[in-house]
């Protein structure tokens, strides 16, 4: 699977001075100096940690793992695996039985597959063991709730707040002339959408309006491994199921379905000329100079569009804003929105140094720790813990900050979950082939209908009644569908 992470083709220089702990935090780190202490047994050991290639890396490359070694002695191993092949990289590792990987990150929608595997350790001795428990309640409950555990299991700690915000441009939905031309055109008054009708009204009469400003209501990014998130969360926000929960028989065919993929087609109509070939980046180059007056994406948009972090060489990539002070964040219509990948720390189960690397990531994990890990400009992981939220440091980093937090928080309060199977990878395929299609001029129905197919092929191959029990167990969770 490809998210928008995988941006390692972009040159990263090595050597960032890693963020020192403050005193306040470290006093206050309960869980991350019980995690020390008890690594101190293990100093002189290394351990390996499986992580995003990338600016992720550069988390424990050049903070966290310099850091537990100066705090315990122990050596971290950061081995670098594109996301597309990290799954298949942990699997081949259990299976193999070769033991190279001690600590692990798994974006939660595999951890089914994992866990069923028996790829992964169960947590739950680990947490009693070092007290751990009390402090993942304070994770944000959606995270907290539905990415932590498999048949009522810790196979994972989630680690990474990643959620789809708006982005508009209060600067333009506040204009007076903006304002009156919008209301001369629509009969409607100007206001950020909060559905996917009025999403469709407002970005087409803005990019009319807006036309003499070279700017566009909207653009997003449109490539497949992307757009299967939007669809997913899209699709639910309507109404839409993913199976029937009686036959497993795939339902994306629905009306639903193809009333999403022929309204997300339609909108490319208004949107920048080749806003289907869009990936991360270019989406990004769009908002940040001015071209869109919207966009939907994950958090890091947000930090960057106020200028926060950019400054520093592996973010000279980043486009420089234009519109720093003029972003304004909310939910995206349906105000359900995806939580679209995102990453828990687990541990191998075939490791040698299971212990280690436990103490290892309930560290990382820990509240004082993790607050600075998600201040780090350049890494990428996301607030997702209710201090993240509220952390007066992070509210201090720009002047919007705290709409930022405030979204994010909001999004985590009411984010979807993606979808989680056995062999989802299979499913997600199929996805991605559905909007390659969709943006070729294909029909919606006969692309839905194909889909839904290959879909059933897929459970029956697997087995209906082994995939069903999976599907009921994350339906059964709170951020699988929302409560319409």
């Amino acid at each position: 699977m490809v998210t928008r992470r995988d941006i390692g083709k972009i040159g990263i220089a090595a050597g960032i001075a890693g963020t020192a702990l403050t005193a306040r935090q470290a006093a206050a780190a309960d869980a991350a100096q019980t995690a020390v202490d008890a690594a101190k047994q293990f100093s002189g050991q290394t351990i390996s940690i499986v992580w995003e290639a990338g600016l992720q890396a550069l988390d424990p490359l050049n903070f966290s793992g310099p850091k537990w070694k100066e705090l315990t002695g122990i050596d971290v191993k950061v081995v670098e695996v594109a996301t597309a092949e990290m799954f298949t990289k942990i699997m081949q590792d259990y299976k193999s039985g070769a033991g190279a990987y001690d600590a692990l990150n798994v974006i939660p929608a595999w951890m089914p597959d994992l866990a069923n595997a028996g790829a992964l350790e169960v947590l739950d001795p680990f947490v009693d063991k070092y007290g751990f428990r009390e402090e993942l309640q304070k994770i944000a409950p959606t995270y907290r709730d539905n990415q932590m555990m498999v048949d009522g299991k810790i196979y994972g700690l989630p680690d990474d707040g990643d959620v789809f915000v708006m982005y508009y441009r209060k600067d333009i939905f506040e204009d007076a002339a903006v304002k009156e031309a919008f209301k001369a055109k629509t009969g409607k008054d100007l206001a950020v959408p909060t559905t996917w009708a009025d999403f469709d009204v407002t970005g087409a009469a803005l990019s009319e309006i807006l036309k003499d400003k070279n700017m566009y209501g909207a653009g997003f990014f449109r490539q497949p491994p992307y757009t299967m998130f939007m669809f997913q969360e899209r699709f639910r926000n309507e109404g839409g199921k993913f199976f029937d929960a009686e036959t497993m028989k795939a339902t994306i065919n629905s009306d639903i379905g193809v009333k999403v993929l022929t309204e997300m087609r339609e909108e490319n109509k208004w949107m920048p000329p080749g806003v289907e070939q869009w990936g991360f980046v270019e989406n990004l180059a769009a908002f940040l100079q001015g071209q869109t007056a919207m966009t939907i994406s994950w958090p890091p948009y947000g930090r960057w569009a106020a200028g926060y972090g950019t400054d520093q060489e592996v973010l000279s990539w980043v486009p420089k804003s234009t519109i720093a002070g003029k972003v304004g964040y909310a939910m995206p219509p349906g105000g359900h929105p995806q939580l679209a990948a995102g990453f828990c720390l687990s541990v191998a189960s075939g490791s040698k140094n299971k212990e280690a690397a436990y103490l290892f990531i309930q560290w990382l994990n820990s509240e004082a720790v993790s607050l600075e890990r998600v201040q780090l400009p350049y890494a990428l992981r996301d607030p997702f813990r209710d201090s993240h939220f509220t952390s007066p440091d992070y509210l201090a980093k720009w002047p919007d900050a705290k709409d930022y937090l405030k979204a994010l928080q909001d999004g985590a309060n009411n984010g979807l979950l993606d979808l989680s199977l056995l062999q989802t990878d299979k499913y997600e395929e199929v996805l991605r082939q559905m909007i390659s299609k969709l943006w070729a001029g294909e029909d919606p129905k006969a692309i839905a209908d194909a889909a839904a197919a290959e879909w059933d092929a897929i459970t029956e191959k697997i087995g209906v009644d082994k995939q069903k029990a999976v599907y009921a167990s994350w339906a059964s969770k709170s951020g699988a569908y929302p409560k319409m």
